[in-house]
């Protein structure tokens, strides 16, 4: 009796395949039982659903990996309790301290400049431009950033725009405080926010909403605008759309590369040994993740200007975007996978997941026609 009621039992827990199949796909008679074996026939589709288990590589995006624990003995252990009371005690104070003297002094300068000089606008944004790189050095200071960059300094001209892999929003800091780029950011609210608004909007920054579908049209429209204007700082993009933890770069949206300019590539590589310079949104506020690195022995790090890269006879944007992301991944170290980077925040559309289904469904019922 109790093995025909777990019989019942799975009888009753069993999916229909039928119900993601069209009707008239249906065979016209009853398939017989499926057994084990003739759902090991079906490769493919187990195939992609255990790599999907084993190997995902869409996760692995998104972590940011523990350090490997090295105070494990009584010989080290001290060591690491004197590197806590440094680190805690002595150089985070300093580093608060040089962060507030720095915004002090930037606002101080920044506002007369931004309000009195409203009738000299190419000396304002020249000054504010400068103060702006002033402010973001400040910032690399205060996590005593060794920033190494390779190649010629970006220089500001039309018909032009740089696009990076993106880690954290530190990317930006790091690469604003060698060059006033305008860079396309996704709204943030908070203290961030008050920044964009009051602050960054002035070398020309502009922001988007990702959850707002038409953002999508002004955005392009503002882009193609920026990038023909020559008094124009130098538009950064990060084509990834979100932060991906400097060990893979996920796909490059193709907005940057069908403005019908040249794409200037830029990697950017951290060294992992005194801190992981990746910020996960969702778990972690920006302000939290700066206390993360303002608490660190320090922020290592390589920048590397690449040749500047355009559009090829019959190549489509997303062959050229691929190819710009193919240049960067070299060059930093980075492993390529083929995801979208908008997955991290949205799910899959419920159509990607009846058309999964689908193609399973149909696979078991040809296995099941052939027997």
């Amino acid at each position: 009796m109790a093995s025909s009621s777990v019989a019942a039992d799975m009888e009753l827990d069993r999916p229909n395949l039928e119900d993601y199949l069209p009707p008239d796909s249906l065979p016209q008679e009853a398939p017989r039982n499926l057994h084990l074996r003739d759902l090991l026939d079906i490769s493919p589709v187990l195939t992609e659903a255990a790599g999907a288990i084993v190997d995902d590589s869409f996760t692995r995006c998104f972590k940011s990996n523990s350090p490997e624990p090295w105070n494990w003995n009584i010989y080290l252990f001290p060591l690491w309790c004197l590197g806590v009371v440094i680190r805690y005690g002595i150089l985070f104070p300093l580093r608060s301290l040089t962060l507030a003297i720095g915004w002090l002094a930037f606002f101080a300068a920044f506002f007369p400049v931004h309000f009195l000089l409203k009738g000299q606008d190419k000396l304002r944004s020249k000054i504010e431009r400068k103060l702006v790189e002033m402010m973001c050095s400040v910032f690399v200071a205060s996590w005593t950033g060794v920033i190494k960059y390779h190649g010629p300094r970006p220089s500001t001209r039309p018909h032009q725009v740089f696009v990076a892999n993106h880690t954290s929003m530190i990317d930006f800091i790091i690469l604003e405080q060698m060059t006033a780029f305008a860079v396309i950011m996704q709204k943030h609210p908070g203290w961030v926010g008050f920044i964009q608004k009051t602050i960054l909007e002035s070398v020309g920054c502009i922001w988007f909403n990702r959850n707002d579908l038409r953002d999508r049209e002004v955005t392009a429209r503002k882009l193609r605008d920026h990038v023909q204007q020559p008094d124009n700082n130098p538009l950064l993009i990060f084509p990834e759309g979100t932060c991906v933890n400097n060990q893979y770069t996920v796909m490059f949206k193709k907005g940057a590369f069908e403005l019908g300019c040249a794409v200037c590539p830029i990697a950017i590589k951290y060294n992992k040994i005194f801190v992981d310079a990746f910020w996960n949104s969702k778990k972690q506020s920006f302000t939290m993740h700066l206390v993360r690195l303002m608490t660190s022995w320090a922020v290592v790090c390589d920048v590397w200007y690449l040749p500047p890269q355009y559009l090829r006879e019959g190549e489509t944007s997303i062959a050229f975007a691929e190819r710009v992301r193919e240049m960067i991944a070299a060059r930093a170290g980075l492993k390529k996978v083929p995801w979208d980077g908008y997955l991290k925040h949205n799910r899959p559309s419920p159509k990607h997941t009846e058309e999964k289904q689908r193609i399973f469904a149909e696979s078991v019922l040809m296995r099941l026609e052939e027997k």
